[in-house]
């Protein structure tokens, strides 16, 4: 799929200081687009990882906050596309603070959308979340399997899915949902299960303490889903308002991922599960195993990097940037 539609147009990223938002913010730098990339107003002026690309100085970044309307209003203005990725993402937190996920990724949600009819945005991209299928009834799991919430991160993720996909039957509101399962790489929190892997494996740890070793998980590299979401970006008209599933159609079971990293960084250690890092007992999502045939049949794509290879790139990467792995934490939305 030719990604020349992007070029000279002006792509809004919202969360692009996060993980994937960084990563997506710098492609379509590459494809010739003109990035407005949204990273969270903080006092120290951080723009989380974007204060360490190569082409920030090649985006208009703007400091702002996805619960103001007003400062989504003004952040659409103008803009062509808009890729909406804001959110808070860390589950064990929604516990503690489901309010602050609904104000952030439900309210938020609506900002954007509003925002983007009131100026004509041509395609939004809302990013939903594999979690809000719950542990899978059946797999591997389709767009149609039943939603789920086994979290208040998840309620939130749901809720924000069905108030996009209200605005394209309400309004026709050009939004396409894309629905990633569990995107690793390169600047991931530290939560994230495959991070907290690797760097106690590279702390030489005697044991890899993790929450349920059981539970399976459809893991795709950064690469992958970045490429997905600009394939929505550029689909024809088709798409708009459908979900669409980024997964690789392999799981894995949480156990066997820690001895494939461990094995790869060259640690021996003994991988057990303990109390403190288990979630509560009915929010665990014990499988996710997802049927990306939608993105293949509409969107051309599949996931180029293995599971192997990602983890390889991920090893290497955290052995470089050990001093920072876990700063971006503060710049999710």
């Amino acid at each position: 799929m030719s990604t020349a539609k992007l070029d000279g147009t002006t792509v809004v990223v919202t969360g692009a200081g996060g993980f994937i938002g960084s990563h997506l913010a710098e492609r379509l730098v590459r494809e010739g687009a003109s990035v407005r990339a949204l990273v969270k107003y903080n006092a120290p002026g951080r723009r989380g990882w974007l204060d360490d690309s190569e082409l920030a100085n090649d985006m208009e970044i703007v400091a702002g906050d996805i619960t103001d309307a007003d400062c989504v209003s003004s952040l659409l203005r103008g803009a062509d596309t808009v890729l909406h990725l804001a959110a808070l993402i860390g589950i064990p937190y929604s516990y503690t603070a489901p309010r602050s996920y609904i104000r952030v990724n439900v309210e938020g949600t609506l900002n954007v959308l509003q925002a983007a009819r009131d100026h004509g945005v041509s395609r939004i991209i809302h990013t939903s979340t594999s979690e809000v299928y719950g542990s899978a009834q059946r797999v591997p799991i389709s767009e149609d399997h039943p939603l789920v919430a086994q979290s208040p991160y998840a309620a939130s993720k749901t809720s924000a899915d069905q108030l996009a996909l209200s605005f394209h039957r309400s309004f026709e509101t050009p939004v396409v949902t894309v629905r990633p399962f569990n995107t690793f790489g390169p600047r991931q929190s530290l939560r994230a299960v495959i991070p907290t892997i690797i760097a106690q494996c590279l702390s030489a740890a005697d044991r890899i303490e993790l929450g349920a070793l059981d539970t399976t998980r459809d893991l795709n590299f950064v690469e992958n889903t970045v490429d997905g979401f600009v394939r929505a970006a550029i689909a024809h008209d088709d798409v708009e308002g459908l979900t669409i599933n980024l997964a690789t159609g392999r799981e894995i079971a949480i156990g066997d991922l820690a001895r494939l990293i461990a094995d790869r960084c060259g640690s021996s250690a003994e991988i057990v599960s303990t109390a403190q890092r288990r979630r509560p007992g009915a929010s665990e999502v014990d499988r996710l195993l997802g049927d990306a045939t939608r993105a293949t049949e509409l969107l051309g794509w599949s996931p180029a990097v293995s599971l192997e290879e990602g983890i390889d790139r991920t090893i290497a990467w955290f052995r470089d940037h050990q001093a920072r792995s876990g700063r971006e934490a503060e710049y999710v939305v």
